[in-house]
Formats: structure tokens, C-alpha cells, sequence
């Protein structure tokens, strides 16, 4: 199965380049779906001047973002130098805490298909 998300082109960077291998998500309905071996389809936000595929390889679910960020290392996130303070108040600026005790989090390992 193919899934389409959106991305920051930051994002989309660090995943090209072999940095980014783990994306973070909600574990809502849309992600509940999704399977190792399925492709992610991530296209470039808000402009969708560019897209890229990645493979799913894991999926691991967690209560919370801070639960995620204490137990994923955050170089594979993309997010290298933050603390996990920080990793959650930016996190929330894009998803709600309401979302994340309704949903949970995901961490979405992936590998970038050239």
C-alpha cells in the first residue's frame, strides 16, 4: 500500500540524505493502517514543489511524544541537538495534546527510495 503525507522540505532533505530515518507521527486512523514493507509517499508542504518515497521498515508505538523522544534517538528524528523538552513544545505546535491522548504517537522507521 502507497500512503501520502505532507513535509516540511527540511524534512524532506534530511530524509534524502540518510539523516532522518524515523518520522514521527499521531497514531491516528490514517496511520493505524500502515504496514512494514508499505511506501510512504511524502510530498513537500505547503508549495508540493517536490515528493519523495521512502519503505516502511518499523513501526513502534508509544503513549506520548515524551515517552517517543526518551526512548528514540533523536539524530534519527532529524532532530539533533534538542532536548526532549524542546522536542515536545515543538511538537505540539503541530499536533494538540488532546490529539496525542486520544491517538498516541507512532515513530514510523523508514528507508529513502531513490
Amino acid at each position: 500500500m502507497e500512503l501520502t503525507m505532507g513535509l516540511l522540505d527540511t524534512h524532506l532533505n534530511t530524509i534524502k540524505s540518510g539523516i532522518k530515518t524515523i518520522e514521527v507521527r499521531l497514531n491516528d486512523e490514517k496511520r493505524r493502517k500502515i504496514r512494514v514493507g508499505d511506501t510512504i509517499r511524502f510530498i513537500q508542504v505547503p508549495d508540493e514543489a517536490e515528493e519523495i518515497r521512502a519503505v516502511v521498515k518499523g513501526l513502534k508505538v508509544f503513549p506520548t511524544f515524551r515517552e517517543m523522544y526518551e526512548n528514540v534517538s533523536a539524530e534519527d528524528m532529524g532532530a539533533q541537538g534538542g532536548s526532549v523538552e524542546s522536542m515536545v513544545e515543538n511538537t505540539y505546535e503541530i499536533y494538540t495534546p488532546e490529539q496525542e491522548r486520544k491517538y498516541g504517537t507512532l515513530a514510523i522507521t523508514i528507508k529513502y527510495v531513490v
